[in-house]
């Protein structure tokens, strides 16, 4: 078991132990749950990303720009090699 400290303002910090059990990294979130016997249960939020979010995370500023048939042609060939 764990043992945190509660502050001053009443804040708690989680271990990196508890962080990386939860799979929760920095600036994501997590939900708390308060149980009728005084427990609570700490849980990893939901990632509620969008599409937006995603765009343009595999950019290479700079790097070749692959056109759709070219990517489905790269896909192909690796689909064929993994049979």
């Amino acid at each position: 078991m764990t043992r945190l400290t509660v502050t001053a303002k009443g804040q708690v910090t989680l271990k990196q132990e508890l962080l990386k059990h939860l799979g929760v990294e920095a600036g994501e979130k997590i939900e708390a749950d308060k149980l009728p016997d005084g427990r609570i249960v700490v849980r990893a939020a939901p990632q509620n990303g969008a599409i937006t979010d995603f765009i343009g995370c595999l950019s290479d500023p700079g790097g070749r720009k692959l056109t759709i048939g070219r990517i489905n042609e790269i896909a192909a060939q690796g689909w064929a090699r993994s049979k």
